[in-house]
């Protein structure tokens, strides 16, 4: 009989039901929200399956999915801590994106700089925020933070496995989250900085882009990364790179593997890696809590200034140039440019802004990037 109650006991106590902690029961709701937004809701399921689901694996008591022997420890090891997913996934986002909108009109490039402000901005206000109890983040931890406003995961990715290991778990969290909630976020803000005057300003259809020309662009981006920014040569590097496989002509076997079975196949793993880190002993505590805050606000100011950019060149072009696409001038690709286009249609059914938004959205890819070059050039030197 004693046995008998120690064998019971021993299979009580491997049973979920007698390790759940209420921390890991709230972040598997997280999960099955996540799921929710993307199955129903349809919000970037490409991200937020794969997230959610990554949740939801990774709080399960006893399994250890998570940890460093398990399934989502080793991806996590693997592609992120290394930066591996981030630029592999930067070199099928090159060889997706048409940069055709962005050559046609090069001076959108002022609203995918103006669109990284929200970087800088948020990089101080994570200094400021050690002057709160609970908070101590350094100088290399905040310019890590801070890259989350270019709602760029990969670049964030990137940049905290260089600067802030410690926190990269939050920062992924944080840029992936506010990547595929761009739809929510950004369009209030959108509605609040415009008139509907401005919302409703159709634009002149762009120049033909000659094959030469897209052949000669990322060439030319990458050499200027190499004379003035190197530090930013392996993100650069890699979008340059897929991008030259698409509009070359003559590797249309690489082009399509890097925009299809390569890509969805690291995005795949990237967003178990990520969800990964939503246990909740590393999510559920005040340096994390304040990193989603700052990430909000980054994105926040980031949507604002190119919006605001967008309103000075539609003034200094006399009304010619719709102050919405100003908006995808942070990097989130195509999404941001889709959220343009739909707020667009709503102010004027037949104004259709996705191919001009399309050039800002390049341009805060490229701005990113740059951006994080930047900061590991000075903060990490």
């Amino acid at each position: 009989m004693n046995t008998l109650n120690e064998l019971l006991i021993k299979l009580w106590v491997t049973t979920g039901i007698a390790n759940f902690e209420w921390g890991q029961v709230l972040m598997i709701g997280i999960g099955l929200l996540l799921l929710y937004l993307a199955i129903v809701k349809k919000f970037e399921p490409l991200l937020l399956v794969p997230m959610g689901f990554g949740a939801i694996l990774s709080n399960i008591p006893v399994a250890e999915i998570s940890g460093p022997d398990g399934i989502l420890g080793i991806l996590y090891h693997t592609g992120i801590e290394t930066g591996l997913f981030p630029l592999l996934i930067f070199m099928g986002v090159g060889a997706l994106t048409d940069f055709g909108a962005l050559i046609a009109m090069p001076r959108t490039l002022m609203l995918g700089a103006a669109a990284q402000f929200g970087i800088f901005v948020t990089l101080i206000g994570a200094l400021a925020l050690n002057m709160v109890p609970g908070f101590e983040f350094s100088l290399a931890d905040a310019a890590a933070i801070g890259i989350i406003g270019g709602a760029d995961g990969p670049t964030a990715i990137f940049l905290a496995s260089r600067l802030s290991p410690d926190l990269l778990g939050a920062i992924a969290v944080a840029a992936y989250s506010y990547m595929a909630l761009v739809p929510i976020i950004q369009p209030p803000i959108m509605r609040w900085l415009t008139t509907e005057k401005e919302r409703k300003v159709r634009m002149e259809q762009m120049r033909h882009v000659s094959k030469a020309e897209k052949i000669a662009f990322p060439l030319t981006v990458l050499l200027l990364c190499v004379i003035f920014l190197p530090t930013a040569a392996p993100l650069i590097g890699m979008l340059t790179f897929g991008n030259l496989l698409r509009e070359c002509g003559v590797v249309d076997r690489l082009s399509n593997t890097a925009q299809h079975e390569l890509i969805n196949i690291v995005t795949i793993f990237l967003g178990l890696s990520v969800g990964s880190k939503l246990q909740a002993d590393h999510f559920l505590n005040m340096e994390t809590l304040g990193i989603l805050l700052l990430g909000m606000i980054a994105f926040g100011i980031g949507t604002a200034a190119g919006v605001l950019m967008g309103k000075v060149m539609y003034r200094l072009s006399g009304g010619k140039i719709n102050p919405l696409i100003g908006a995808a001038g942070v990097s989130a690709v195509p999404m941001a440019a889709r959220v343009v286009n739909k707020v667009g249609l709503e102010a004027d059914h037949h104004n259709f802004l996705l191919m001009h938004a399309m050039g800002p959205n390049v341009a805060g890819v490229i701005g990113s990037a740059v951006a994080a070059g930047i900061l590991l050039a000075v903060v990490g030197g």
